[in-house]
Protein backbone atom coordinates (compact mmCIF):
# COMPACT_ATOMS: atom_id res chain seq x y z
CA UNK A 1 0.00 0.00 0.00
CA UNK A 2 1.64 3.39 -1.06
CA UNK A 3 0.69 5.28 2.06
CA UNK A 4 1.95 2.93 4.68
CA UNK A 5 5.44 2.44 2.01
CA UNK A 6 5.38 6.37 2.25
CA UNK A 7 5.41 6.41 -1.82
CA UNK A 8 2.17 8.73 -2.36
CA UNK A 9 2.39 11.85 -0.71
CA UNK A 10 -0.30 13.39 1.30
CA UNK A 11 -1.12 15.79 -1.89
CA UNK A 12 -1.58 13.11 -3.63
CA UNK A 13 -3.54 10.99 -0.83
CA UNK A 14 -5.85 14.05 -0.78
CA UNK A 15 -6.73 14.06 -4.75
CA UNK A 16 -7.44 10.64 -4.70
CA UNK A 17 -10.34 10.98 -1.78
CA UNK A 18 -11.52 14.08 -3.09
CA UNK A 19 -11.72 12.02 -6.88
CA UNK A 20 -13.62 8.68 -4.86
CA UNK A 21 -15.85 11.25 -3.31
CA UNK A 22 -16.74 13.24 -6.55
CA UNK A 23 -17.15 9.73 -8.22
CA UNK A 24 -19.53 8.44 -6.01
CA UNK A 25 -21.69 11.06 -5.43
CA UNK A 26 -22.09 11.01 -9.21
CA UNK A 27 -23.47 7.70 -8.55
CA UNK A 28 -25.82 8.64 -5.97
CA UNK A 29 -27.14 11.84 -7.86
CA UNK A 30 -28.01 9.18 -10.81
CA UNK A 31 -29.67 6.89 -8.63
CA UNK A 32 -26.99 3.72 -7.69
CA UNK A 33 -27.14 3.04 -3.65
CA UNK A 34 -23.63 2.19 -2.11
CA UNK A 35 -23.17 -0.16 0.09
CA UNK A 36 -19.29 -0.11 1.05
CA UNK A 37 -17.76 -2.57 3.85
CA UNK A 38 -14.73 -3.01 5.21
CA UNK A 39 -13.88 -6.31 6.42
CA UNK A 40 -11.74 -6.00 9.83
CA UNK A 41 -9.96 -8.82 11.26
CA UNK A 42 -8.23 -8.28 14.75
CA UNK A 43 -4.31 -9.13 14.45
CA UNK A 44 -4.84 -11.87 16.58
CA UNK A 45 -6.97 -13.52 13.87
CA UNK A 46 -4.50 -12.31 11.09
CA UNK A 47 -1.79 -14.23 12.70
CA UNK A 48 -3.95 -17.59 13.26
CA UNK A 49 -5.14 -17.09 9.27
CA UNK A 50 -1.62 -16.86 8.17
CA UNK A 51 -0.22 -19.76 9.97
CA UNK A 52 -3.23 -21.72 8.87
CA UNK A 53 -2.11 -20.94 5.37
CA UNK A 54 1.48 -21.96 6.40
CA UNK A 55 0.38 -25.20 8.27
CA UNK A 56 -2.05 -26.59 5.20
CA UNK A 57 -0.50 -27.33 1.85
CA UNK A 58 -3.19 -26.89 0.18
CA UNK A 59 -3.46 -23.15 1.11
CA UNK A 60 -0.09 -22.09 0.55
CA UNK A 61 -1.71 -20.81 -2.78
CA UNK A 62 -2.98 -18.01 -0.34
CA UNK A 63 0.28 -16.96 1.42
CA UNK A 64 3.14 -14.89 0.19
CA UNK A 65 6.11 -14.38 2.36
CA UNK A 66 5.50 -10.50 2.03
CA UNK A 67 2.29 -10.96 4.23
CA UNK A 68 4.79 -11.76 6.71
CA UNK A 69 6.38 -8.05 6.46
CA UNK A 70 3.42 -6.44 5.82
CA UNK A 71 2.19 -7.69 9.04
CA UNK A 72 5.13 -5.81 11.03
CA UNK A 73 3.44 -2.77 9.72
CA UNK A 74 0.32 -2.92 11.16
CA UNK A 75 -0.11 -0.31 13.28
CA UNK A 76 0.54 2.05 9.72
CA UNK A 77 -1.76 -0.17 7.60
CA UNK A 78 -4.79 0.40 10.69
CA UNK A 79 -3.84 4.34 10.51
CA UNK A 80 -3.80 4.28 6.74
CA UNK A 81 -7.21 2.65 6.60
CA UNK A 82 -9.10 5.26 9.30
CA UNK A 83 -7.88 7.80 7.30
CA UNK A 84 -8.98 6.65 4.31
CA UNK A 85 -12.37 5.10 5.81
CA UNK A 86 -12.94 8.70 7.25
CA UNK A 87 -12.16 10.53 3.97
CA UNK A 88 -14.30 8.54 1.78
CA UNK A 89 -17.24 7.90 3.93
CA UNK A 90 -20.25 10.34 3.22
CA UNK A 91 -23.78 10.42 3.93
CA UNK A 92 -24.36 9.10 0.19
CA UNK A 93 -21.32 6.39 0.38
CA UNK A 94 -20.91 5.78 4.00
CA UNK A 95 -18.47 2.87 4.98
CA UNK A 96 -19.59 -0.15 7.39
CA UNK A 97 -16.42 -1.47 9.46
CA UNK A 98 -17.83 -5.27 9.94
CA UNK A 99 -16.35 -7.18 12.57
CA UNK A 100 -14.87 -10.19 10.70
CA UNK A 101 -12.54 -12.24 12.84
CA UNK A 102 -15.61 -15.12 12.90
CA UNK A 103 -16.96 -15.79 9.22
CA UNK A 104 -20.50 -16.59 10.31
CA UNK A 105 -21.15 -13.34 12.29
CA UNK A 106 -19.32 -11.44 9.06
CA UNK A 107 -21.97 -12.95 6.90
CA UNK A 108 -24.52 -12.41 9.05
CA UNK A 109 -24.30 -8.45 9.43
CA UNK A 110 -23.02 -8.41 5.51
CA UNK A 111 -26.37 -9.93 4.74
CA UNK A 112 -28.85 -8.08 7.25
CA UNK A 113 -27.14 -4.75 5.94
CA UNK A 114 -27.84 -5.66 2.12
CA UNK A 115 -30.92 -6.96 3.22
CA UNK A 116 -32.12 -3.35 5.52
CA UNK A 117 -30.63 -1.40 1.80
CA UNK A 118 -32.62 -3.89 -0.59
CA UNK A 119 -35.95 -3.39 1.80
CA UNK A 120 -35.53 0.45 1.74
CA UNK A 121 -35.38 0.72 -1.97
CA UNK A 122 -38.85 -0.20 -2.12
CA UNK A 123 -38.43 -2.42 -5.30
CA UNK A 124 -41.59 -3.17 -7.11
CA UNK A 125 -41.68 -4.97 -10.79
CA UNK A 126 -42.91 -2.55 -13.77
CA UNK A 127 -46.72 -2.52 -14.60
CA UNK A 128 -47.63 -4.67 -16.77
CA UNK A 129 -48.18 -3.75 -20.54
CA UNK A 130 -51.48 -3.54 -21.89
CA UNK A 131 -50.19 -4.14 -25.36
CA UNK A 132 -49.32 -7.13 -24.44
CA UNK A 133 -52.82 -8.55 -23.39
CA UNK A 134 -54.20 -11.87 -25.50
CA UNK A 135 -51.39 -11.94 -27.16
CA UNK A 136 -50.82 -15.59 -27.97
CA UNK A 137 -47.10 -16.82 -29.39
CA UNK A 138 -47.38 -19.98 -31.91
Amino acid sequence: MPVVLGSMSKEERTRRYRHIRDFERMLAENGATIVKCMLHISKDEQRERLQARIDDPTKHWKFDVSDLDARKLWDKYQDAYDEALAATSTEYAPWYVIPANSKTHRNVMVGELLLRTFESLKLEFPPPKESLKGVIVE
